[in-house]
């Protein structure tokens, strides 16, 4: 077999692309300009072909250049996580574990029990990130993903991690002033706090109410509990990050008897590549994080 291009190669053209420059790419990885440039010239000569084009201020991949970085993403991966199947045999787990969920998440339920793991698995570099929306694990590097709502993509394997029970909240100063809403009907007359970012948020799980048009939107869950919780108007938010809130009184619930339970969007899984090599990892953490969730 005589492949063209070198993996070494192959991975430093893949950091020109996730820094976004060839001396932003020199910098992260300390190492010169110089070989970086080498290793982009000899790729883009073996196959003929430009794969990036350079401008004075960023760079952009040609169309041959999108369909090479998506094929050899892959691969590397697959070559990575084989080398890794191979170190790991007969040692406790060990290695990078990268760990993506949205941001009220990590920080409600992850962060709170990091020390722990590391305590129980020092071998195990965590590295948390966040994200308000899904994400494609091989084109973010990410091992495992806490995902909310229903699995579209079948390729993963997920395992269930539980349901987090969706409320229709308010603080006490927020009811105090403006009254109690006893119909959803009502709510039309109140300040309602939403989503900027993914509409699909905006429906909240409540009989006789369609999509609502908030008076305040932000880009993330958490954004939205502390818009809550100074009395800003009504929110639609997960057990996960409120229950701690609700249990005190700084929130309340409202319309509970006509909440609808049980939709796709209380589910909450960990999702990861079955055949991933850092399984190892990812079944010691998802293992030791479920029974420490409060959903």
């Amino acid at each position: 077999m005589n492949l063209k291009t070198r993996s070494d190669d192959l991975e430093l053209l893949l950091a020109v692309i996730e820094f976004g420059g060839f001396s932003a790419a020199a910098d992260a990885l300390n190492i010169q300009v110089a070989r970086i440039s080498r290793s982009v010239n000899k790729i883009e000569k073996a196959l003929g072909t430009s794969i990036l084009i350079r401008t004075t201020r960023r760079i952009m991949l040609t169309e041959e250049g999108k369909k090479f970085i998506e094929a050899v993403s892959v691969g590397l991966t697959h070559i990575q996580h084989a080398e890794a199947a191979i170190a790991a045999q007969g040692k406790s787990p060990a290695g990078k574990l990268r760990i993506d969920a949205a941001s009220p998440f990590i920080f409600h339920q992850l962060a709170p029990h990091i020390s722990e793991f590391n305590q129980l698995y020092p071998n195990i570099d965590v590295e948390l990130n966040s994200s308000e929306g899904f994400v494609d694990l091989i084109e973010k590097r990410t091992d495992v993903a806490i995902r909310i709502g229903r699995l579209e993509d079948s390729s993963l394997h997920a395992k269930a991690l539980g349901k987090s029970e969706l409320y229709i909240v308010a603080s006490p100063e927020y009811i105090a002033q403006n009254g109690l809403p006893k119909s959803p009907t009502e709510l039309n007359n109140y300040s309602l706090l939403g989503f900027s970012n993914i509409k699909a948020l905006n429906k909240w799980p409540v009989r006789g109410l369609e999509i609502i048009t908030p008076s305040i939107t932000a880009s993330n869950g958490e954004t939205i509990r502390q818009l809550a919780l100074s009395g800003n108007g009504i929110a639609c938010l997960s057990g996960f990050m409120i229950n701690k809130d609700i249990a005190t009184g700084k929130l309340m619930t409202l319309l509970d008897a006509y909440r609808i339970k049980g939709t796709d969007r209380e589910l909450v899984n960990a999702v990861y590549y079955q055949s991933s090599a850092v399984s190892e990892r990812v079944t010691a953490f998802v293992d030791f994080i479920k029974p420490r969730l409060t959903l």
